[in-house]
């Protein structure tokens, strides 16, 4: 081989590395940016449950809304914050009312029941409501408390 090939060979050589750096470079920048949008739209839906956290909580220690209902929403949302939340000793009660009342219907399947089903269950539902309702309005309150002190509560 020539000293002139060489020296394009060499020429070329660089030049597809360069190419290959740089984009290189360009899917490296692109991932940040990704891993960045990520976290602000975590941090955005975190932020979201956190408001309707609180307007549940508070409203499940004013009793405007259903104590059963409020621990389902509670829990639901406790959950896509992190699931292992609920495995605090304040949070555990609504997973214990969850495992009470998840078999009876909800939406559309309830509007199918009979009256006669839907006021058995109603009964069911009041049932627990009644006996978890200090635990439930303390697990309300230290809804509040967790929200407050988001994030370093989260640990």
């Amino acid at each position: 081989m020539s000293e002139m090939m060489a020296w394009i060979v060499a020429g070329l050589a660089v030049v597809i590395l360069a190419g290959l750096g740089a984009y290189a470079l360009t899917l490296w920048k692109e991932v940040r940016r990704r891993e960045a949008f990520k976290r602000e739209e975590v941090e955005r839906a975190n932020q979201q449950c956190l408001s309707s956290l609180d307007a549940i909580a508070r409203s499940m220690i004013s009793r405007q809304v259903d104590l059963v209902e409020g621990s389902m929403r509670c829990k639901v949302l406790l959950e896509i914050i992190d699931p292992a939340l609920l495995q605090r000793d304040g949070f555990r009660v609504f997973i214990d009312v969850h495992e009470r009342t998840e078999h009876l219907h909800t939406h559309s399947a309830r509007n199918e029941l009979s009256l006669k089903e839907r006021l058995d269950e109603d009964r069911q539902r009041m049932a627990v409501e009644e006996e978890f309702e200090t635990p439930l309005i303390e697990a309300a309150r230290d809804v509040l408390s967790f929200k407050e002190r988001w994030p370093e509560s989260s640990y």
